[in-house]
């Protein structure tokens, strides 16, 4: 004889639940998605800062930026490369930083004659120089001349619906009427604090023809 033991009424109740939760449970909301065109600009360390502008100087905040605590300053510096091409007026991001870095676009690269290495930000060892002209004085910076690699920002929560890691690689896909285009292998930057934010420089903005996208998405391989 199969003896059956009866379930209690909380156990039922507990089952229906679960079963009621997993049946109409609504999917997780999709992050709000934030695409930034990075034009040229450049970091500075405190010790730049002050070489440029004069000592004890304090970058000043013009424009506050998507991600909280970052913003344009009111200063900008002369640029010059090889063979005395030059940007005359390169905005300054701040807050400083603890190494000085410039990021620039592949056409800036063309029209200073410096060869752009694609690099994450921050990882400048090996990189092209070039000097800052600002009114107090001058900086030659002996490396940190890059063009950023394409990246993604986000909070460890935007990480888990898309179901990657910081380090890992998206694709974004970006919808207009006539000019579709995929780039592919943004670096996932994931961060406490950060907004969900996609970063392209103006040369690849202006291919994917981003002022008239009708449509943005991010995913994974």
């Amino acid at each position: 004889m199969i003896r059956v033991t009866p379930l209690d009424r909380s156990a039922i109740e507990q089952i229906v639940r679960q079963v009621v939760l997993e049946r109409f449970a609504q999917p997780p909301e999709r992050p709000r998605l934030v695409l930034s065109i990075s034009a040229r600009h450049v970091h500075l360390s405190q010790e730049d800062v002050e070489r440029l502008f004069g000592p004890g100087h304090k970058l000043t905040p013009m424009k506050e930026l998507y991600q909280e605590g970052f913003y344009a300053a009111e200063e900008t510096v002369m640029l010059v490369g090889p063979r005395r091409r030059m940007l005359p007026t390169v905005r300054i991001l701040g807050p400083p930083r603890g190494s000085s870095q410039v990021e620039l676009a592949f056409t800036d690269g063309i029209s200073l004659g410096i060869d752009l290495p694609v690099r994450p930000s921050g990882q400048i060892e090996g990189t092209p120089g070039c000097v800052l002209v600002g009114p107090h004085g001058a900086v030659e910076l002996e490396q940190g001349v890059i063009r950023a690699e394409r990246h993604v920002h986000m909070s460890p929560g935007d990480a888990e619906y898309y179901g990657v890691r910081d380090g890992e690689r998206m694709n974004l896909r970006i919808e207009s009427a006539t000019c579709t285009t995929v780039y592919e292998q943004l670096l996932v930057r994931a961060q406490e604090g950060i907004k969900l934010e996609v970063h392209l420089d103006t040369d690849e903005g202006n291919a994917a023809d981003v002022d008239h996208a009708t449509h943005i998405e991010l995913f994974k391989p």
